[in-house]
This record gives C-alpha cells, structure tokens and sequence, in this order.
C-alpha cells in the first residue's frame, strides 16, 4: 500500500474527502436515527454522536463517502474522529468503540471497492480517521489546578491501540491521526499504532495532521508548526499536515513553515473560510477554491481536501484546480535529481 500511494503521490496531488459532519447536518437526522435497534434503550441521549450513524444508519454514512469519491476524492475518511473509548465515554458508549471503528472502516472500504471496480485507473482509498479526543495530556482543565490531567498518557494510547486496531480490522488503508491540537496526544496515537504494527508483523501508511487554533501559528497546547514537525518526526510517516480551526488564506504562512521543513509529503485541508457569527462556514467552492490555488502556485502540498463546512462541491473544485498542478517535491526525490 505504501509502495502504490507513493507512486500515485509522485505523479499527482492526492484528493481527501471533506466534512463528514457537514453533511450529515443535511439529513436533520433526529434522536431515533443515532438509536436505531440496537441502542433504542439506552438510558442516555445519542443525538449528535455522528460516530454512531455507522451502526445505525450505515446507508447514510456510506452515501456520504460515495459522493466524495463521484467528487474526485481519491482518500475517504472513516466516520470516527470520536471513534475511542475516552470520547465514547460522554454518551456512556465505551462497549460499543470496536464495533464503531470496525463498520465504518468496512462501509468505507465497500463504497471505495466499488469505485475501484468502476475506475481501475483511480484507486480509492479509505484512511481511518483517529480525532484528538476530547481531552489534553499537556493541559490541565481546572485552572485552579494547573497540574491536574484528565486523561495520562498510557490511557491514550490503550484507547487508540484498540480503535487503530478495528480500523484495520475493517479495512483503513492508511491511518490518520487528526485535528492535533496537543503533540503529546498525538504521541500517544503514534506510540499505540508502532505498537500495533508490531503485534501485526504489518505496517500501514500513517498520516498525521495538525490543527493551528489562532492567528499566534500555535497548536492549542503552545507549539510552532516547526516544533510540531519536529515533534513527529521519530516516525516514517506517509504524510504531514494541518487541517480545521483556520481557513485556506490563514493556513498558507503555516503551510509555507511544513513545505519547507518537512521530508514527508504534505496534506492540507482547511474549512471553508472561518464560522461566522452562527457558526456556519461561507466560503463557496470557488472562493476557497482561488484560495487553495496559491497552495498550488507556491508547490506547498502533495495531499489537499477539506475540513469544516467543506462538500462534495467543494472537494469537486478543489480536485479540478488540483489537477492543473504538480504535487510539492519531497526532500528524498531532490536528493535523486541532484545525484543524476
């Protein structure tokens, strides 16, 4: 997998899929379609665990993934940014994260088996999609308790060993850490998933992708996106990235830092403008799209989708001005052509 995805890379700019939850909104789906059968007495609200639709209403997840692919998306992402056991935890949900993590992989892998057989000359993938949590390893949640942490480090890394674990089990092509806003939950991501690897005898490709919070160029928890690279960097990665939290024009000067530093491909995928004040996302395929064609002008990636308020329709004109344009040069293909 790592071989063929490489190869594609070198040749193009890979397509991610955009928002899941996005579309999902679209459904105005109500308490009954998070239950289904199987959760219809569980003692405690559902709606809006989006996690759960994979159990529940695997039709409309997998409608979701199919118009990302029509789109032009070559990535989908697994319906599981809150697929462990320490998000699960807020709907009382732990015993059902392998079964979560497990279907959407599945649903996700069918929808891009079949696009496949449709197009052998696109491939379809599915990245199993690893969210940050809910909780912080650097941060303290009390103020009056600034050494305080409501999770360790060893219980992040079990929880993401077992989600990692049913991923693949499912079928993920690839893993995909995201939404990174403290490094040392995504530490514990990496650690879990070597781990796996070497219980399994097997790697898969591994992507990671942080999430700058503000105008400071800082994650959450107080790193530059330099330290952030570098703070991964012990791992053979597939690819590196930013995603959420800015829009495409904020995200450039950040980019820009990973594009010259990085010696893994790079991944962006920013949301469609900032909220604005009722949290929606304005920017319309075309504006983000003139926005994401200076990424391509200035070579800075190798991998572009969307996050927050993207859509199909975004991700249609993302992959049709993508297309236009030669993937970003990695250091290791450099260093070939200086030695020819």
């Amino acid at each position: 997998m790592n071989e063929l995805l490489n190869e594609i890379a070198r040749k193009r700019i890979l397509i991610l899929d955009g928002a899941m939850g996005t579309m999902i909104q679209r459904y105005q789906l109500e308490e009954e379609d998070y239950r289904g059968d199987r959760f219809k007495d569980h003692p405690y609200s559902l709606k809006g665990d989006n996690d759960l639709l994979s159990i529940t209403r695997p039709d409309i997840v997998k409608e979701i993934h199919r118009q990302y692919f029509e789109a032009g998306a070559d990535i989908v992402e697994t319906n599981t940014f809150s697929g462990t056991t320490i998000a699960q935890a807020d709907y009382h949900l732990e015993d059902a994260v392998w079964d979560i993590n497990f279907q959407s992989a599945k649903i996700a892998k069918e929808v891009a088996d079949e696009m496949t057989a449709k197009e052998p000359h696109k491939p379809r993938f599915v990245a199993g999609a690893m969210g940050p949590t809910n909780r912080t390893c650097s941060l303290s949640p009390d103020v009056n308790d600034p050494g305080f942490r409501a999770v360790t480090f060893d219980e992040l890394a079990n929880a993401y060993h077992d989600q990692a674990k049913a991923l693949i089990e499912g079928g993920s092509d690839i893993l995909l850490v995201e939404t990174i806003f403290d490094t040392l939950n995504a530490k514990a991501a990496l650690f879990a998933i070597q781990t796996l690897f070497e219980e399994i005898g097997r790697e898969y490709p591994v992507m990671i992708s942080g999430t700058i919070t503000d105008a400071s160029g800082r994650t959450l928890s107080g790193q530059t996106t330099e330290a952030f690279l570098i703070s991964v960097s012990h791992v053979n990665l597939f690819s590196v990235g930013l995603n959420c939290a800015l829009g495409a024009k904020e995200l450039r000067p950040y980019l820009q830092v990973l594009a010259k530093e990085s010696p893994f491909l790079v991944s962006a995928y920013p949301n469609a403008g900032l909220p604005n004040e009722f949290g929606a996302y304005d920017e319309t395929p075309d504006i983000m799209g003139e926005q994401i064609r200076e990424f391509l002008d200035l070579g800075l990636v190798n991998i572009l989708g969307g996050c927050c308020g993207t859509t199909p329709e975004h991700i249609k004109k993302i992959a049709e001005i993508a297309a236009e344009f030669k993937p970003r040069i990695v250091e290791s293909e450099l260093l070939m052509v200086d030695s020819q």
